[in-house]
């Protein structure tokens, strides 16, 4: 029997990770890109841990992060722990000149980077009212990702789905914890994920509704996500090949079911 999908009432941590830790080490995201791999538990708990560690170190409801990153499943991390600590995750296009301007406008508190990023994101802040910059790994004057992990946790933040953002998009949309959800649930209808479908995703991280509504979706169902863009014709074959991938995301948007 198909698994049913949760309420629309549930935030979407809850959503999204609900059943995280019951899967144990069961591949959940790979980003070859990277060369990174987590498994379920691993990926819900440094999402938890790191949210609190957020919190810890002065996070409020409804501030915004800008995440400045290069890898998916840096970007995925980022933007479920900006969300699961109340605040709202807004990412930013590697190649974007405006960062600093934008920033600025949202008047975020909190950037979150990636080593190989992390100069160009200093840059960014010295304008703008971010005070903290945390980084996926070692990089000078960042907080490493890592540290947050270790910290004595605290109670994570009451969060109304309905009402409370999640996502920010570059040209001023605002997602709430709902409004991903339905968009979830309106993409399952086409695809129906389930725990033994294997998602190879294509699409590069700009398209970030897209991108987290997609990756939620396979990690609420159970799937492994396989995340790798600008492959050629022969390496897109092999991947879906030898990682026995069962639903892709191609590039021009469409996914599509093998």
């Amino acid at each position: 029997m198909r698994q049913t999908s949760p309420p629309t009432s549930c935030t979407l941590t809850e959503a999204v990770f609900g059943c995280a830790h019951g899967r144990g080490d069961q591949p959940a995201l790979i980003d070859l890109g990277a060369g990174v791999a987590y498994g379920y538990r691993r990926l819900a708990g440094e999402v938890m841990r790191g949210a609190s560690g957020l919190v810890r170190r002065g996070a409020r409801r409804r501030q915004v992060a800008g995440i400045h990153v290069d890898g998916a499943v840096a970007q995925t991390l980022a933007v479920h722990t900006v969300i699961a600590a109340g605040g709202v995750a807004a990412p930013i296009t590697s190649g974007s000149d405006d960062m600093a301007d934008l920033l600025a406008e949202w008047d975020a508190r909190l950037l979150i980077t990636t080593p190989r990023l992390a100069e160009a994101s200093l840059r960014a802040v010295e304008s703008s009212r971010v005070r903290q910059v945390i980084a996926f790994g070692q990089a000078r004057d960042t907080v490493d990702f890592a540290d947050l992990l270790l910290l004595e946790p605290v109670p994570l933040p009451f969060l109304d789905p309905t009402v409370q953002p999640a996502l920010l998009t570059e040209d001023g949309s605002v997602l709430t914890h709902q409004d991903l959800i339905v968009r979830m649930h309106g993409l399952d209808r086409s695809v129906e994920l389930g725990k033994s479908d294997v998602l190879l995703v294509t699409w590069p991280l700009e398209r970030s509704v897209a991108v987290t509504t997609l990756v939620g979706l396979a990690l609420m169902r159970g799937s492994l996500v396989v995340v790798t863009p600008d492959l050629s014709p022969a390496e897109l074959a092999a991947t879906i090949h030898d990682f026995g991938v069962t639903v892709v995301a191609l590039p021009d948007g469409a996914v599509q079911r093998l």
